[in-house]
């Protein structure tokens, strides 16, 4: 993933590439979950999450995953938190990834960034609680 043409987090190996969203109800409860539920949940060859084989785990800020198109021909943005509301959340999902033994990158929060991603399997999935 790059910033203006700076790779800012790459992961070079099998692992999870994570879009995180963040709407206005998410709260320190759903980070919790958010981080445990994304290393535990078995998505990886042989039925194994990436807690159990040691996968690296890139997140990236995306909060075009709240966006509503279902009337008109442009999506509104108001389920998505605000940059001050979800920021902080967003970082303290990785900081939990990271308390529970994951290996995180980041992207830059609020930036355009590029990421490239080579997809084996693929499964995507939206984690709500």
């Amino acid at each position: 993933m790059s910033v203006a043409g700076t790779i800012v987090g790459a992961v070079d190996e099998p692992g999870l590439l994570v879009y995180l969203g963040v709407t206005h109800k998410d709260g320190a409860d759903e980070v919790a979950w958010m981080a445990r539920k994304i290393w535990e949940l078995r998505l990886l060859r042989n039925e194994q999450s990436a807690s159990e084989v040691d996968a690296p785990v890139l997140v990236v800020s995306q909060f075009t995953l709240y966006g509503d198109a279902r009337k008109g021909r442009r999506p509104t943005w108001q389920a998505a938190a605000p940059g001050p509301a979800s920021e902080p959340l967003h970082d303290a999902v990785c900081v939990e990834l990271e308390r529970l033994g994951a290996r995180v990158e980041r992207g830059v929060f609020g930036a355009d960034m590029r990421v490239e991603s080579v997809n084996d399997g693929p499964v995507t999935l939206i984690l709500e609680r």
